[in-house]
């Protein structure tokens, strides 16, 4: 009589099989988004590494202790920022945290480690004045005779919708048509977590918005994506990156700067202009008040500077 094997019960699932599974569940339960999983994956993967090289680890989650994870964390810093680092630990206590509710694991070695903290940094971001000059650069491709209407309303359109809207890069590449109210001045988007929320679109880049579609997309339905390539097709974030970068080029602006510092300068010259904080928070989808307070830092800090340089008493 043959034996049947048994299906390993859930102690013994092997942990490239547990990673699957959490990340299924940060997906479809806790709707974080495709990126935060692909990090989180690589975080993990590198710690499993790790674990097989420096002490033959063969997969049993509870024979992690407390001195391997800070081992491990101390070799990380030698490779990536702080910032990186912090992230990654995010990811394996999360797993950790999945396994022990789940009844895969008994303990979370990085449970009670602590991490450097950040240094505190303000945002870097555009003034007004700069912006102006970033936002006209597009319009120099309709000059001379190799014009390009495409490139130059399309890119128009998504400076225009960065700034004026507050939207990261992942959000503008993820809007639809069906999601713009340019009557209200709104887009309906999808945020971190998967959380949905209002961005204002102001009449510049509702109008923008116009001028692409009637020159270029006529035939786009409300399923249709809004930032496309020639072809159609949605644009990238890493297209997005590089056409940003383009036009930094052209202004003559710092090259360190990145789509995503539009949404800094979005923020700042809101709360320059004495917008209310909470208003601010909520056109930023920002979870917390604390994330969004940095800004009146910036602009306590600029409201300094031009004291500094501009009063008799300074």
């Amino acid at each position: 009589m043959t034996e049947v094997a048994q299906a390993p019960t859930q102690k013994e699932l092997p942990e490239t099989v547990l990673l699957e599974k959490f990340l299924a569940h940060l997906e479809l339960e806790r709707r974080l988004s495709k990126h935060t999983a692909r990090n989180y994956r690589q975080a993990l993967e590198v710690f499993f590494s790790y674990l097989r090289q420096s002490c033959s680890w063969k997969g049993d989650l509870d024979l992690i202790t407390r001195r391997e994870a800070r081992d491990f964390l101390v070799e990380r810093q030698r490779a990536v920022s702080r910032r990186t680092l912090r992230n990654q630990v995010s990811g394996i206590r999360a797993f950790f945290k999945y396994c022990l509710r789940q009844g895969h694991a008994k303990t979370n070695p990085l449970l009670s480690i602590s991490l450097p903290k950040l240094p505190k940094t303000l945002p870097k971001f555009l003034t007004q004045t700069q912006m102006d000059t970033l936002l006209a650069q597009p319009d120099r491709l309709l000059e001379g005779e190799g014009a390009d209407i495409f490139a130059a309303l399309r890119d128009r359109m998504i400076l225009e919708l960065l700034y004026g809207g507050g939207l990261r890069v992942s959000e503008l590449v993820g809007l639809d048509y069906g999601a713009l109210d340019l009557k209200r001045g709104v887009a309906r988007v999808l945020g971190k977590g998967r959380k949905e929320r209002l961005c204002p679109v102001g009449p510049q880049a509702a109008d923008a918005v116009r001028r692409f579609r009637d020159e270029c997309a006529k035939d786009a339905s409300l399923d249709s994506p809004v930032v496309v390539n020639r072809s159609g097709k949605r644009l990238s974030p890493r297209s997005v990156q590089l056409l940003t970068k383009k036009y930094l080029r052209m202004a003559d602006l710092p090259l360190d700067l990145t789509p995503h510092k539009l949404r800094h300068a979005f923020a700042t010259h809101l709360l320059d202009e004495g917008a209310d904080l909470r208003s601010v928070q909520e056109m930023l989808g920002h979870a917390n008040l604390s994330t969004t307070q940095i800004y009146t830092h910036v602009s306590a800090a600029r409201l300094k500077e031009a004291h500094r340089l501009a009063h008799p008493r300074a």
